[in-house]
Protein backbone atom coordinates (compact mmCIF):
# COMPACT_ATOMS: atom_id res chain seq x y z
CA UNK A 1 0.00 0.00 0.00
CA UNK A 2 1.07 3.56 -0.66
CA UNK A 3 -0.13 6.63 1.19
CA UNK A 4 -0.62 9.97 -0.56
CA UNK A 5 -1.71 13.42 0.58
CA UNK A 6 -3.96 15.12 -1.96
CA UNK A 7 -5.35 18.66 -1.82
CA UNK A 8 -8.64 19.36 -3.64
CA UNK A 9 -10.30 22.80 -3.41
CA UNK A 10 -8.47 23.59 -0.18
CA UNK A 11 -9.39 20.27 1.47
CA UNK A 12 -6.53 17.90 2.33
CA UNK A 13 -7.16 14.16 1.99
CA UNK A 14 -4.96 11.29 3.15
CA UNK A 15 -5.44 8.52 0.56
CA UNK A 16 -4.25 4.92 0.76
CA UNK A 17 -3.86 3.04 -2.53
CA UNK A 18 -3.56 -0.74 -2.62
CA UNK A 19 -1.18 -2.15 -5.21
CA UNK A 20 -1.72 -5.36 -7.17
CA UNK A 21 0.71 -8.23 -6.61
CA UNK A 22 2.80 -8.87 -9.77
CA UNK A 23 0.27 -7.02 -11.92
CA UNK A 24 -2.63 -9.23 -10.77
CA UNK A 25 -6.13 -7.85 -11.21
CA UNK A 26 -7.47 -6.90 -7.79
CA UNK A 27 -10.69 -5.37 -9.13
CA UNK A 28 -12.68 -7.05 -6.36
CA UNK A 29 -10.72 -5.09 -3.77
CA UNK A 30 -11.33 -1.47 -3.03
CA UNK A 31 -8.48 0.35 -4.77
CA UNK A 32 -8.77 3.77 -3.15
CA UNK A 33 -9.92 4.57 0.34
CA UNK A 34 -10.14 8.00 1.82
CA UNK A 35 -8.97 7.63 5.37
CA UNK A 36 -9.01 11.14 6.72
CA UNK A 37 -10.18 14.56 5.56
CA UNK A 38 -8.66 17.65 7.11
CA UNK A 39 -9.79 21.18 6.34
CA UNK A 40 -6.72 23.10 5.15
CA UNK A 41 -6.09 26.67 6.22
CA UNK A 42 -7.13 29.16 3.55
CA UNK A 43 -3.87 30.07 1.81
CA UNK A 44 -5.21 33.16 0.05
CA UNK A 45 -6.03 35.30 3.09
CA UNK A 46 -3.67 38.22 3.59
CA UNK A 47 -3.42 40.84 6.29
CA UNK A 48 -6.03 41.61 8.91
CA UNK A 49 -9.64 42.46 8.23
CA UNK A 50 -10.30 46.17 7.76
CA UNK A 51 -13.29 48.26 8.76
CA UNK A 52 -14.96 48.39 5.32
CA UNK A 53 -16.06 44.98 4.01
CA UNK A 54 -16.37 44.18 0.30
CA UNK A 55 -18.65 41.16 -0.17
CA UNK A 56 -19.56 39.11 -3.24
CA UNK A 57 -22.85 40.40 -4.67
CA UNK A 58 -23.59 36.98 -6.26
CA UNK A 59 -22.04 33.53 -6.52
CA UNK A 60 -19.32 33.13 -9.13
CA UNK A 61 -15.63 32.67 -9.83
CA UNK A 62 -12.86 35.21 -9.24
CA UNK A 63 -11.12 35.79 -12.58
CA UNK A 64 -8.61 38.45 -11.58
CA UNK A 65 -7.52 40.37 -8.48
CA UNK A 66 -6.29 43.84 -9.40
CA UNK A 67 -5.04 45.03 -5.99
CA UNK A 68 -2.84 43.80 -3.19
CA UNK A 69 -2.71 44.46 0.53
CA UNK A 70 -1.51 48.01 1.23
CA UNK A 71 -2.67 49.52 -2.08
CA UNK A 72 -4.50 52.85 -1.90
CA UNK A 73 -7.80 52.85 -3.78
CA UNK A 74 -10.38 55.46 -4.70
CA UNK A 75 -14.14 54.96 -4.68
CA UNK A 76 -15.07 53.07 -7.86
CA UNK A 77 -11.63 51.54 -8.49
CA UNK A 78 -11.92 47.94 -9.71
CA UNK A 79 -10.64 45.62 -6.98
CA UNK A 80 -11.32 42.35 -8.82
CA UNK A 81 -13.33 40.70 -11.58
CA UNK A 82 -16.07 38.20 -10.65
CA UNK A 83 -17.45 35.93 -13.38
CA UNK A 84 -21.10 35.01 -12.85
CA UNK A 85 -23.42 33.48 -15.44
CA UNK A 86 -20.70 33.91 -18.11
CA UNK A 87 -20.53 37.67 -17.49
CA UNK A 88 -17.60 39.57 -16.02
CA UNK A 89 -18.61 41.79 -13.10
CA UNK A 90 -16.33 44.49 -11.71
CA UNK A 91 -16.09 44.48 -7.92
CA UNK A 92 -15.43 48.13 -7.09
CA UNK A 93 -14.15 49.90 -4.00
CA UNK A 94 -17.16 51.31 -2.11
CA UNK A 95 -15.09 54.26 -0.83
CA UNK A 96 -11.56 55.67 -0.72
CA UNK A 97 -9.17 53.70 1.46
CA UNK A 98 -6.26 51.31 1.79
CA UNK A 99 -6.65 47.60 1.07
CA UNK A 100 -6.39 45.86 4.46
CA UNK A 101 -6.94 42.29 3.29
CA UNK A 102 -7.64 40.19 0.22
CA UNK A 103 -9.65 37.09 1.11
CA UNK A 104 -9.73 35.38 -2.32
CA UNK A 105 -7.42 34.58 -5.23
CA UNK A 106 -7.94 34.22 -8.97
CA UNK A 107 -9.71 30.92 -9.65
CA UNK A 108 -11.61 30.80 -6.34
CA UNK A 109 -15.33 30.07 -6.39
CA UNK A 110 -17.34 32.27 -4.06
CA UNK A 111 -20.86 32.29 -2.71
CA UNK A 112 -23.09 35.34 -2.47
CA UNK A 113 -22.13 37.45 0.54
CA UNK A 114 -18.62 35.98 0.97
CA UNK A 115 -16.02 38.48 2.15
CA UNK A 116 -13.76 39.26 -0.82
CA UNK A 117 -11.63 42.08 0.60
CA UNK A 118 -11.60 44.77 3.26
CA UNK A 119 -10.45 48.38 3.36
CA UNK A 120 -9.35 50.79 6.08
Amino acid sequence: MKNYTITVNGNVYEVTVEEGINGADNSKKKANTVTKAVKAATPTKTGTTGAVKVNAPMPGKILKVNVKTGDSVKKGDVLMILEAMKMENEIQAPQDGVVASIEVAAGDSVESGKLLASLN
